[in-house]
């Protein structure tokens, strides 16, 4: 589906060139646009989430052109709405855009209840023309953010009209264009208006509360360091602490490509830097980037629509999302230690300089968020939304007192442009995320009402049937493949929704746990962030390592095993989300004895006598996969014996030629040899696995 490559995505939203510079006096004045409207978009949520006035769909009509001029206005500053015209002309049909979603997103504001009740089914001339415009902006928006969701939606557009003309079980009888609009503007229960814009504005504008509030202080780049300060005390945890710092950011950021933009900036080259060359750099970065997906309490947009769509309370995902987050995660850094010792990671200590007083306020702030967010939606069983609101609200009190205290003794941090930046940053970050998401799952809205009013999933889930009547295990792979199509062209969030959607209900049908199913879905649409060959993560962290994309992107597909593997272990070993708490042990245990002992069959060094390291690489893995494929559980038992006792000696041998290794190189350092380790260098990532 997808048109452009990830480098071309990774440079702009339009694919070309970088964007021209823009005019001094064009960007102060966008800038200033922007954090007018994103203050104004920032205090009509934070009212709402205090009183709920009006209901979430008014909310939506209200907010969906808001969010639109937001990134609108921040597209013009940075020179990115149309870079391949003059900044003028961009900006120029940039403000005659922000115009129409002025007026319709007013009329519709305004006529809202007319158009809601009194004139349903009998709209006027100037609502279907309101509608038309909005969804004629968002889909403009989409041709430039996300070209392969508007080309879909063109062509559902296009099949709602002219159904009759498509043979076989997918045609139908055909509707009106004015059909088209309606069921994508006006009817608030599918289109642009709809849940899902209105679960962004909601549920997931409040958890971005916090992401912002960490992000404006500073927060962030504090993880960061506290997770390189790890190396400065013992310089063999150097690509743990790439590991780690990643993983922390993820769990407050949701999204593999952002968290790799973030960390893999000061990661990579730590990394390069150690001795790992540097695709397996990058590919290190990718796969703990992906972790963002996955890691609780903030696991992706995704997450959030599982929830939606199950009607369960966002905590039931999470409960359940941490064991296959936390196998995830120890599956990566178990890779990243054995692959740091076979590339002979050379220990080299990072230039960092100690924590300050501030960076440790923020790790605390970040602990608290954590830790409070789950103590509020999994102990007190607080809803979602008013435990996101609450950790924020402690969250600012505390931060904005720490950096009082900071700068009023200072007359250097008391001027008021200082005093402000953290606000700003809060501002910009949540207007900016919080307004993309909105516009994205508006733009999702149009997808689903075309599925709904088309029958477009009932089709499919007779194609499913008759899949379902040869093998349920290709029901399986046919939505593997399904999901995976989709994912090469679009982001995890529509991806997830797609095949929850389509395949999903179907699969329920089959008797599978609606739980199986959907995070099923969900790590399918967390596979699209690496999915060959469009992976946009891969396509950022190749950009920072200066590598090769397409190695990258092979060499991630092995870092990032463990996800694959899980998918597996959905169907085999269910228990490990079906039922959070204590029923989750015992599946969790065999399962990360599995993956992990399929990791150590191709990192670990068993032996220097080919022959023995094939036979004991062989039994590791026939033992591991079977384990994985769950037998009766006496001889599981038995398998995970023998798993762990072969990941022991493979570890200890892996260890123990890392040493030797680092000594020699050592040796040859003192003794001039920086040729020859360049050369050798150029040369690791050549060697088999």
């Amino acid at each position: 589906m997808a048109t452009q490559s990830p480098e071309a995505r990774a440079v702009g939203d339009d694919g070309g060139d970088a964007p021209r510079p823009t005019p001094p006096w064009l960007e102060r004045a966008a800038t200033v646009g922007f954090y007018v409207v994103g203050v104004f978009f920032t205090i009509v949520l934070l009212r709402y989430y205090a009183t709920g006035a009006g209901g979430p769909t008014m909310l939506a009509v209200a907010m969906v052109p808001v969010a639109y001029i937001v990134a609108t206005l921040d597209d013009i500053r940075l020179g990115k709405l149309y870079p391949r015209l003059p900044p003028m002309v961009s900006a120029g049909i940039g403000v005659a855009l922000i115009a129409v979603a002025v007026v319709a997103g007013l009329y519709l504001f305004t006529n809202f209840e007319a158009i809601r009740m009194l004139r349903m089914g009998r709209w006027t001339t100037a609502d279907l023309a309101g509608g038309a415009a909005l969804t004629l902006l968002l889909l403009e928006y989409a041709r430039r953010k996300y070209l392969p969701l508007f080309i879909l939606n063109v062509v559902l557009a296009l099949y709602v009209v002219y159904g009759y003309a498509v043979p076989g079980m997918f045609g139908h009888s055909g509707m009106s264009w004015s059909r088209v609009v309606t069921s994508m503007s006006l009817e608030t229960s599918t289109g642009i208006f709809e849940q899902l814009p209105q679960l962004a504005l909601t549920l997931i504008g409040s958890f971005i509360l916090v992401l912002a509030t960490l992000r404006g202080f500073g927060a962030i780049d504090s993880i960061i360091r506290g997770a390189q300060r790890l190396a400065v005390r013992s310089p063999h945890l150097l690509p743990q602490a790439a590991v780690i710092g990643s993983f922390g950011v993820a769990a407050v950021s949701g999204s593999g490509a952002a968290n790799a933009a973030t960390t893999g900036s000061v990661t990579i080259p730590a990394l390069i830097k150690s001795g790992i060359p540097k695709i397996r750099a990058a590919a290190i970065e990718t796969a703990t980037s992906l972790g963002g997906q996955l890691m609780p309490p903030l696991m992706g947009i995704a997450a959030f629509l599982m929830a939606d769509y199950m009607g369960v309370s966002y905590f039931d995902v999470v409960a359940r999302g941490f064991a296959p987050a936390i196998i995830y995660f120890l599956g990566v850094s178990f890779a990243v230690y054995l692959l740091a010792a076979r590339f002979n990671a050379k220990g080299a200590v990072p230039d960092v300089s100690p924590l300050t007083f501030f960076d440790k306020a923020n790790l605390l702030a970040y602990a608290v968020a954590i830790l409070g967010l789950i103590y509020l939606m999994g102990w007190v069983r607080a809803p979602a939304m008013q435990a996101a609101q609450q950790v924020f609200f402690v969250l600012m009190v505390a931060l904005t007192a720490l950096f009082l205290a900071r700068s009023l003794p200072s007359a250097e941090y008391r001027k008021p442009r200082y005093l402000i930046e953290p606000y700003q940053g809060f501002v910009e970050t949540f207007s900016r995320m919080t307004s993309e998401l909105t516009l994205l799952l508006s733009i999702l809205g149009l997808v689903t009402a075309s599925f709904t009013i088309t029958g477009v999933p009932t089709a499919v889930g007779q194609l499913m049937v008759q899949v379902a009547s040869i093998n349920v295990v290709l029901v399986i792979l046919v939505a593997f493949l399904f999901g995976y199509v989709v994912g090469m062209g679009l982001p995890p969030a529509p991806t997830y929704i797609i095949v929850a959607v389509v395949i999903a209900p179907f699969m329920i049908q089959m008797g599978l746990d609606p739980w199986q199913v959907h995070f099923y879905a969900f790590l399918i649409a967390a596979f699209g962030e690496l999915s060959p060959p469009t992976s946009l993560t891969a396509a950022v962290t190749s950009r920072i390592a200066d590598a090769s994309f397409m190695r990258t992107m092979v060499r991630a597909l092995e870092m990032a095993l463990p996800l694959l593997l899980l998918m597996v272990a959905l169907f085999t070993w269910p228990g490990i989300v079906i039922e959070p708490g204590l029923p989750q042990v015992v599946p969790f245990a065999f399962v990360l004895v599995a993956i992990i002992g399929i990791i150590a069959s191709l990192q670990s060094v068993f032996s220097t006598s080919p022959l023995t390291r094939r036979a004991l690489k062989g039994v590791l893995a026939a033992s591991a996969v079977g384990l994985l494929l769950r037998p009766i559980l006496p001889v599981a038992l038995a398998l995970a014996v023998v798993v762990v006792a072969l990941v022991a000696l493979g570890f200890l041998r892996t260890r123990d030629q890392a040493a030797r290794e680092l000594a020699t190189h050592l040796a040859d350092q003192e003794g001039g040899d920086e040729g020859a380790e360049e050369q050798a260098d150029e040369e690791a990532d050549e060697r088999p696995t």
